[in-house]
């Protein structure tokens, strides 16, 4: 119960509808709110660098906004916003002349005011930085007091400050939505100060900085169709797939290919599994081919196997073509498309080392998808080229180990081409590893690519002896992939010809725009201070052309596909229509007697209907209410003048109820003044109403047919709805409501109570007010003798009821108060069997409050067990969606609710699992993971061994060969613990450590120790061996089983190398071209010779005291799949 003031009727009080649509426009566009990814060198905060356009928020004081545009839908804009005129799209270049820079004490110092289109702008700057160390720039709409509301412009634009020296300026370029909440976008780090003032650098010269903006007005995102200005439509952006469009954009402009996935065999039922990557590709080209609109990636991350999490990490555009295409060739096998991927993409090279001096020469083929190339110390392709077949010459300590006849010889190696694809796929190497900053860095220098690309230049110098001269290996560009920013993190877009004309167009995400050739080519060369660049070209070659740009037409496309697709695209018209017109109408939402009935005691315990789940009407704004009257008669079939309809507020208490019927004059006006008088009505109670809400009050006469509904006097009378308690049955349902005066008492009423509830006319009942439910639940007993008023009962309170109570009830929940109090706290928790960590296997309703023990009661109880000390459950991790890596300690948490709340975030899961002991027990024990390795065989079973927890190393590996009895050369065999992870031994434990002290997350590998490392000398040493070969950026990447290995005094490597092949068995030709490394302190390997001796290198570096002595083992792992395989990094699952 709430008091409140009675507000006015409508017709009382009109002037309280006059209120601003501004100060309900935000809540109306909030669900709309859409984001466009960026363009060109602005970087979304998410994906944050040095070269980074934000709005200017005081320019801006705090960490970086997201830098996303708020876009009210059409829809909204005309129901809220003034019409507004667009300019013509227009541009100017302004240079300012900034003199005394070094004088400047403003914290931002403004340019004069420019004029573009009718609307006027100036540059700001932060000439000592923005609590920083770098110069920030932003370009600004001036005047923003005076602009319209609603005023919105695009504008691309560039900043760039001088170099009045050597002709090297700064230049950012960006493509931003300003709006008069957002008029100011730029780069907080534009520069540092540091380079500014550098007077070498000639961005200060006689203490004069020049700086330039070039702004052009574009087309609004609102009102730009793609489709109608270039005939192609962009690709949405998820948070961070701009790589992922880039690409696929690609794709689909390749003819050949867009038809080869047409033709992937699907069915329907591949739809229901969402995880068909075909059928989601396909759909994604069919509406890239025919919608009028921008196109979701949803589907296709979604068969991808990705959550919404990895849809905001980006990836490197290159790894993804690499990995798409291993999956797009995988699905295609068995098809009449298989060999699709090979045909278009895959080219051949081969791999050479030829003696100089005798008749010996080694060579393996390799085939490949993409080339990569050089750019640093290569001015273009054709360099990059050279560099790519340069011969290297194996001579001096470098020689070749020809074979056992011909041992170390001069030779020559290099890579030759065999044959080339139709398209050629050539990724560009613009990241390096920086070793002094240890990270990544971009590579912006200037790299040139040609229109046209000529292979078979200088007499087929790329191609290898062996190859078909016949084919003719001219290349025309088709498409150019272009990542903008630094050296972690960016934004992608393409500009590809599709057609053989010579128009290109860029792809940008959602946005489609024609291009020049001058903005493919010279603007994606790179150079200094120019941070958006070519990362990858593709190539389509001219005898090829005519196939791979083939006619894609409509029946390529499988039946089933069309048939949904263009359904699908009839559903989404007829929602823009919808939407277009949204403006004019809203939605009601009426609430019966039969919606309570439903909802009470099935979906609701407490209030009486979620409006959600009732009937809505999409009406017409102004439509007169009497006429939407008439609507209703027709959907419920009672007559108008049978129809009394009740507003609908909220509490303080968050509760809802009917407060008060519409008045006669109030029926006759528009349905949008009185959804607006609702609005007006509800802020008034800190609740604002989307839609108009009311509650439909029908009477029934004796034969259930509508009749006039009791008067109502809004002074006296005092509308009660009643819910009916049944302890036998622990139910509640709704049962009826009633008008009384307020003056009465619900003495007078009980008759009519036992009644509706089907009780005798003199059953004693007992009457409850519902109050709040939340935080816990209350209700309050009433006096039956006391009067409604004196209760302080007022229109839509609820009252419960139910038989009296005796004082020797045997039911679990006696009264209203008990049951709302359970019901409150209860909560279904599904099971989920530990082994089984996915499928739910039976639910239990428990309480809340529950301790440890009664939920392992119910558990046992279900599952049959006697002891419930015999059952321990485990946490569920919201964020991964397992249980968590440890277990709940015995009574370790206080109830239920704690167990189902992990870092804030509540779930309704819990694993169990059954113990062949009791739990208590079980925690003064340690169970750990043991792989152990056969030493003949090198085989690894996994063990499970249980310790008591003051145990020793020692004791496990007794318990290995006593117990466990692990298969051993010999019975006397000796073994060891090592750490074992990421193909590297980190630990070889002694064998009095306690076991406790061994982490849970540790792999552990026991092994026999072998006799020629028992009983070591004084200067003999157990080093560490591990297995690697050169990655990405020359990072070692770690393979294959690590070992243990003796070195003696004095041994040289040339001898170690002897007994390592006889080891691991290694043919000679291949363990020729290991090499063998040890780490320096720095961390990069160093490579050893033939001569070295390995104790005193380690000795030089290290000492002997050194706790890990690490042998590096550098040759290509022969189990890797071939090199365009995938990186841990993405994956297509």
């Amino acid at each position: 119960m709430a008091v409140m003031t009675p507000p006015p009727t409508l017709d009382q009080e009109e002037d309280m509808m006059s209120v601003p649509n501004s100060e309900f426009a935000d809540l109306e566009e909030e669900d709309e709110t859409k984001y466009f990814d960026l363009e060109d060198d602005v970087i979304n905060v998410d994906q944050e660098d040095d070269m980074m356009l934000v709005q200017d928020s005081e320019c801006t004081e705090c960490p970086p906004q997201p830098m996303a545009m708020k876009v009210v839908p059409a829809e909204e804009a005309v129901s809220t916003k003034e019409p507004v005129e667009e300019d013509p799209p227009s541009s100017l270049k302004y240079t300012w002349k900034i003199e005394n820079f070094s004088t400047l004490n403003t914290k931002k110092h403004y340019s004069d005011v420019f004029t573009i289109g009718t609307y006027q702008w100036h540059v700001v700057i932060f000439p000592k930085g923005n609590n920083g160390n770098h110069i920030s720039m932003f370009l600004s709409v001036a005047g923003i007091d005076s602009l319209p509301y609603g005023w919105s412009r695009c504008a691309e634009f560039s900043l760039a400050i001088v170099d009045q020296i050597n002709n090297n300026s700064i230049v950012i370029k960006g493509t931003q939505q300003f709006t008069a909440q957002q008029s100011d976008w730029g780069y907080p780090k534009f520069m540092p100060l540091s380079e500014l003032n550098d007077p070498g650098k000639g961005y200060l010269v006689d203490d004069t900085c020049i700086v330039e903006a070039e702004v052009k007005i574009m087309a609004d995102f609102l009102s730009y169709d793609s489709r109608k200005a270039t005939g192609y439509v962009g690709l949405e952006n998820q948070g961070a797939t701009c790589y992922m469009n880039s690409l696929l954009q690609t794709l689909y402009h390749i003819p050949f290919f867009r038809k080869a996935v047409y033709h992937m065999p699907t069915t329907e039922n591949d739809l229901e599994s969402g995880s068909s990557i075909p059928l989601a590709l396909q759909t994604l080209f069919y509406n890239l081919q025919y919608s009028k609109d921008s196109v979701e990636t949803k589907e296709l991350t979604k068969s991808f196997g990705w959550n919404t999490s990895e849809s905001f990490m980006q990836h490197d555009v290159q790894e993804l073509n690499r990995v798409l295409c291993e999956k797009l060739e995988d699905k295609m096998k068995g098809t009449n498309v298989e060999g699709t991927i090979q045909h278009l993409f895959e080219g051949h090279h081969m791999n050479y080392i030829e003696c100089i001096n005798v008749d010996y020469k080694s060579t393996r083929k390799e085939s490949f998808y993409d080339i990569q190339l050089d750019v640093k110390g290569c001015q273009d392709v054709y360099a990059s080229f050279d560099k790519y077949v340069e011969v290297e010459r194996l001579e001096g300590d470098n020689k070749y180990h020809a074979d056992e006849q011909h041992g170390l010889q001069d030779a020559k190696k290099g890579v030759l081409f065999t044959d080339f694809p139709p398209v050629l796929q050539l990724q560009l190497k613009r990241y390096e590893y920086d070793i002094m900053q240890d990270t990544m860095v971009k590579i912006n220098d200037r790299y040139e690519f040609p229109l046209q690309f000529d292979l078979d230049r200088e007499d087929h110098k790329y191609l290898s002896p062996d190859a078909d001269k016949s084919v003719r290996n001219l290349y025309t560009l088709h498409a150019v992939l272009v990542h903008s920013g630094g050296g972690h993190r960016g934004h992608y877009y393409s500009f590809i010809r599709p057609t053989v004309s010579e128009q290109w167009f860029k792809f940008n995400d959602e946005w489609v725009t024609k291009e020049d050739i001058n903005r493919v080519l010279e603007e994606q060369y790179g150079g200094v201070a120019r941070y958006s660049n070519a990362y990858m070209l593709v190539y389509i070659r001219e005898g090829d052309r005519d196939d791979i740009f083939c006619s894609v037409e409509e029946k390529d496309i499988a039946e089933h596909l069309r048939i949904r697709l263009k359904k699908e695209q009839e559903e989404k018209e007829h929602k823009k229509k919808e939407k277009a017109e949204a403006h004019l109408y809203t939605t009601i939402k009426v609430a019966r007697d039969e919606d309570l009935l439903k909802q009470i005691g099935r979906d609701m315990y407490f209030d009486l209907v979620d409006h959600d789940k009732v009937l809505s009407f999409r009406i017409k704004k102004q439509m007169p209410f009497n006429q939407f009257k008439e609507e209703v008669a027709k959907e419920f079939g009672v007559p108008v003048q049978f129809q009394r309809f009740w507003l609908w507020i909220k509490h303080p208490d968050e509760t809802y109820r009917p407060y008060r019927p519409l008045t006669l004059k109030e029926e006759t006006q528009p349905i949008e003044k009185l959804r607006e008088f609702s609005n007006k009505l509800a802020a008034n109670r800190v609740w604002n109403y989307q839609d108009l809400k009311l509650f439909l009050e029908i009477e029934l006469g004796p034969e259930l047919h509508p009749i006039t509904p009791p008067c109502y006097n809004i002074k006296e009378d005092i509308l009660l709805f009643f819910k009916l308690y049944d302890a036998e049955k622990e139910e509640i349902r709704y049962v009826g409501r009633l008008i009384v005066k307020g003056s009465g008492k619900p003495l007078e009423i009980l008759k009519k109570l036992n009644d509706m509830a089907g009780f005798s006319p003199d059953d004693e009942i007992e009457l409850y007010e519902e109050l709040e439910f939340k935080p816990t639940a209350v209700c309050k007993h009433i006096d039956k003798k006391l009067t409604f008023h004196a209760s302080r009962l007022e229109n839509g309170d609820i009252i419960f009821f139910q038989k009296s109570a005796s004082a020797d009830s045997i039911y679990c929940y006696p009264d209203v108060p008990c049951f709302l109090k359970y019901v409150r706290n209860r909560q279904v928790v599904h099971f989920r069997s530990l082994e089984k960590p996915v499928e739910d296997e039976f639910c239990l309703e428990l309480s809340k409050v529950l301790s440890y023990d009664d939920v392992t009661e119910g558990v046992a109880r279900y599952l049959g067990l006697d002891d419930r000390t015999k059952i321990r459950l485990t946490l569920h991790d919201c964020h991964s969606q397992q249980p968590q890596h440890q277990a709940i300690r015995y009574q370790g948490v206080g109830n239920l609710y704690q167990m189902l709340t992990h870092n804030g975030q509540k779930s309704d899961t819990l694993y169990y699992e059954v113990l062949d002991i009791p739990l208590p027990e079980l925690e003064s024990l340690r169970t750990l993971k043991v792989a152990f390795r056969h030493s003949t065989t090198n085989e690894t079973v996994l063990h499970s061994i249980t310790l008591r927890k003051q145990s020793t190393v020692g004791d496990l590996i007794n318990d290995l060969k006593m117990k466990t009895k692990v298969e051993l050369s010999h019975p006397d065999a000796e073994l060891r613990l090592l750490d074992v992870d990421y193909h590297k031994i980190w630990k070889n434990y002694p064998l009095s450590e306690k076991i406790e002290s061994i982490a849970q997350y540790v792999k552990l590998r026991a092994e026999e120790i072998l006799e020629e490392e028992k009983n070591l000398g004084p200067q003999d040493r157990l080093i560490h061996v591990y297995h690697f070969t050169k990655g990405a950026y020359h990072k070692e990447q770690f393979f294959g089983d690590p070992f243990l290995f003796v070195i003696h005094e004095g041994e040289t490597l040339d001898v170690i190398k002897l007994r390592i092949q006889k080891k691991l068995q290694v043919p000679d030709e291949e363990f020729a071209k290991w090499k063998f490394t040890f780490p320096t302190w720095c961390g990069r390997p160093e490579y050893l010779q033939d001569s070295d001796i390995l104790s005193s290198c380690f000795q030089r570096y290290f000492g002997y005291g050194a706790p890990k002595l690490y042998l590096g083992l550098e040759h290509s792992d022969s189990s890797r799949k071939r090199t365009y395989a995938a990186s841990k990094g993405l994956q297509i699952r």
